[in-house]
């Protein structure tokens, strides 16, 4: 899986890497990194990811992507990222779908994918309730990619499923008075009836989160290693990360050999797409710190400084104000709590308050 160059490189070198490949120098409101799209979990996330980099909203949307969950992409590129989402054979779609709930349906594999991303077509021609989708969803398709919800008493298709179908049916996510509505892409493409194009999309993984394995690329896309090794780009370099192996496209060498820390400082939300690489330890090697950060549940965001994650944020809206907490891991410098003035401020504009309180814990 390796080229016939071998490099060895440490956590530093790598981490200035990522951070000049997510494009926080603000130097275009398109930054590459879009081909990956911006996670919108919790809703509103995905616009503070683009603000932390200057990013314009124009011509993006949002859809389930990634893993099902719902990301901001280019208006642009979503037929070609549905078809590069599309399982690559009925083990890849079993692999991406199998849970307790429709274990036999899983079984399905291809199939399940083309019955619900069908279903989701028919169902959705005009704005329309996520609840109301499913319940239209869980009739036409196979009994068996359905379950019981003793909770609501009724019969609903998997939500796994569902979502990760949700592309490819032609679908995208909005808001709408606290529920989840869903919209007819216009134009709408076809289903896809192969996958095509995924091994640019590990190839994009790589070069935004590498060196990096294919296990955590795997874990990105929502598959399994044995999914992504049959699409594993050819034109690699092997790279050693402190003596670990990863793999980084050839082109992306000379940056990462030449890459130092910066001065930067940013407020990323969760899930920014920084925070979205699958080597957590490497990331933030204390385990606390890394637990504090990807909380399952109401995480907190993250301060970026230079190459380093130094500590977290929350903000609550007080009226039109917004108070901004930053708890750091450790002391910071005059020069980054002076810039988390700055970063502040660009977090109320894109969450729309009139101002901002910022406050730096003990």
């Amino acid at each position: 899986m390796s080229g016939n160059r071998q490099i060895e490189v440490d956590r530093e070198q790598v981490l200035a890497h990522r951070v000049a490949a997510h494009g926080f120098d603000r130097s275009s409101a398109d930054p590459d990194v879009l081909v990956l799209g911006a996670q919108d979990t919790p809703s509103g996330s995905a616009r503070l990811a683009l603000a932390a980099r200057g990013a314009s909203p124009d011509g993006l949307e949002t859809v389930w992507s990634f893993r099902g969950a719902p990301h901001l992409h280019r208006r642009a590129g979503l037929p070609a990222l549905a078809a590069a989402l599309w399982p690559l054979d009925d083990a890849d779609a079993t692999g991406r779908i199998s849970t307790a709930v429709i274990k036999e349906g899983a079984k399905l594999g291809l199939a399940a994918f083309t019955a619900t991303a069908g279903a989701i077509r028919s169902a959705v021609t005009a704005p329309t309730a996520k609840g109301e989708v499913s319940t239209l969803v869980s009739a036409a398709v196979p009994a068996a990619l359905t379950y019981w919800c003793a909770s609501c008493g009724a019969q609903h298709i998997s939500g796994l499923l569902l979502q990760q179908a949700g592309l490819a049916g032609g679908v995208a996510i909005g808001t709408e008075g606290g529920r989840t509505v869903l919209s007819p892409l216009d134009p709408r493409f076809p289903v896809p009836s192969e996958a095509a194009g995924t091994g640019e999309l590990v190839r994009a993984y790589l070069t935004f989160h590498g060196p990096a394995t294919p296990a955590e690329a795997a874990k990105f896309l929502g598959t399994r290693p044995a999914a992504v090794k049959k699409v594993w780009p050819g034109d690699l370099v092997e790279v050693r990360v402190d003596g670990a192996p990863a793999w980084l496209p050839a082109e992306r060498v000379d940056g990462l050999l030449a890459a130092v820390p910066g001065e930067d400082v940013r407020l990323l939300p969760p899930g920014d797409p920084f925070l979205q690489g699958r080597d957590r330890g490497l990331l933030v090697p204390d385990k606390a710190r890394e637990k504090e950060i990807w909380r399952a549940i109401g995480g907190p965001g993250a301060v970026l400084a230079g190459a380093e994650l130094v500590g977290v944020w929350r903000a609550k809206a007080a009226g039109r104000r917004l108070d901004l907490t930053v708890t750091p891991f450790a002391p910071l410098s005059a020069a980054v709590t002076k810039a988390l003035g700055a970063e502040a401020a660009t977090v109320a504009s894109a969450r729309g308050a009139a101002d901002v309180a910022l406050r730096i814990a003990d």
